[in-house]
């Protein structure tokens, strides 16, 4: 087997694996699956971690989740699939981050490490075993790729940010609870 073809079987696994988990972990928020609370739970946590409007926050966590997930398992639009699992983590990493980097301690790890794999597979590509590839990259053009990661980084910075400023005009941290990653 070529060095291709294993890096090509490595993309596949990396995406297959880090695909489903984000997949399980946004259907918990929109449908309640897999002991998730669903949608209008997800709703009520993310309006009490400070992201708001509750509900739409919640759509959007999930839908990146599920959707960029669902995305990178097939291999199609990867530069889109990781931008926008790595966007909706940069917001599970901002609850998580009061509480240090480790996840025994309630830290950021295990959402971080899920954005930067999103991320790193979007950039690198799917991979020869992919729809993207068997499309001819019709979704994986560089300009999509500037323009997915572009707009993954601004709109999480706005998130992000909004987020910040209430907690600091409601005086004080909440977070690090409920259905943050």
């Amino acid at each position: 087997m070529s060095c291709i073809n294993r890096r090509d079987l490595a993309l596949l696994a990396l995406r297959a694996g880090t695909g489903a988990v984000l997949m399980a972990h946004g259907t918990q928020k929109l449908f309640g699956w897999f002991g998730g609370g669903g949608l209008d739970k997800t709703a009520a946590a993310m309006e009490h971690m400070g992201f708001t409007p509750g509900r739409q926050s919640a759509l959007a966590a999930g839908l990146g989740e599920t959707g960029g997930g669902a995305l990178l398992v097939l291999g199609l639009a990867t530069p889109a699939a990781g931008a926008a699992a790595a966007g909706a983590m940069a917001g599970a990493v901002s609850v998580h981050a009061p509480a240090g980097f480790f996840a025994q301690a309630g830290g950021f790890e295990y959402p971080a490490f899920l954005g930067f794999t999103a991320a790193a597979i979007g950039l690198a590509g799917a991979g020869r075993y992919s729809l993207d590839h068997a499309t001819g990259h019709t979704f994986d053009q560089r300009w999509m790729l500037a323009l997915a990661f572009t707009a993954s980084a601004v709109s999480a910075a706005a998130v992000v940010t909004k987020r910040a400023r209430g907690q600091r005009a409601g005086g004080g941290e909440r977070g690090g609870e409920g259905e943050a990653a």
